[in-house]
């Protein structure tokens, strides 16, 4: 539901939702299966993070951190994907992204803030291009594959007694939205060797087969680059 940026728009046109977003951004990912889930069509407006695009004076209006997503409702500006998300569960209450029981939508706000505060942050691209130059690429993977290890063992114990075909059952919820970008990105930019997570393995299953996640992934965007194979 998604449509390229750049062309010019009538009436309809200037009304779609537009999202600021990095094909490979995990955070970008998860605003566009919200987006998917919820029906939402949309304008992609892609942001080269390699060429410092984000750095711009234009996008610095939308977002002075210099982070994607953005996402762009007429007048209101969003800019960081928890706020987004929160934002189209209250102004598009279609196909809720939480579900009503109190204790499960606990259980996904923990599971979603354990990838937004203790995964994704110490795999950004700032983060680990320092570590690269500092220390060489072999202690930059070595980095990442602690940081993402130890979510992923938390979140093993944490949704055992809750997941189903997906997180915390058999429906889709905020905690599927940060888990499938998480792991696709762990898998095939880290290595990351899933058989240590089972629980996470069979939940990654059903995002392979359900298209509002597997739309959202990184190279099914329009600003998709081709990534060498090791």
């Amino acid at each position: 539901m998604a449509s390229s940026g750049g062309g010019g728009g009538g009436g309809e046109e200037s009304k779609k939702l537009k999202l600021y977003s990095y094909w490979r951004s995990s955070c970008s990912c998860r605003a566009r299966i919200a987006l998917n889930l919820k029906g939402l069509d949309y304008e992609y407006i892609p942001v080269n993070l390699l060429k410092d695009e984000q750095k711009s004076p234009e996008f610095l209006k939308l977002n002075p951190l210099g982070f994607v997503p953005v996402l762009v409702d007429g007048d209101i500006v969003i800019a960081d994907s928890f706020a987004i998300l929160l934002y189209l569960e209250e102004k598009y209450p279609q196909r809720p992204l939480l579900p009503r029981d109190l204790q499960m939508k606990a259980l996904n706000y923990q599971a979603a803030n354990i990838v937004y505060a203790s995964i994704q942050p110490y795999q950004n691209i700032p983060i680990i291009g320092y570590i690269k130059e500092k220390l060489g690429p072999d202690e930059m993977l070595s980095w990442v594959h602690l940081h993402i290890k130890k979510g992923f063992a938390a979140l093993e114990k944490l949704l055992e007694n809750y997941a189903g075909k997906y997180a915390t059952g058999d429906e889709p919820f905020l905690a599927d939205l940060f888990l499938a970008p998480q792991i696709d990105g762990a898998v095939r930019r880290f290595n990351v060797d899933m058989n240590e997570f089972p629980n996470l393995s069979k939940i990654n299953e059903s995002y392979k087969e359900h298209s509002a996640f597997q739309d959202a992934m990184p190279e099914k965007q329009p600003d998709a680059q081709p990534v060498a194979t090791k």
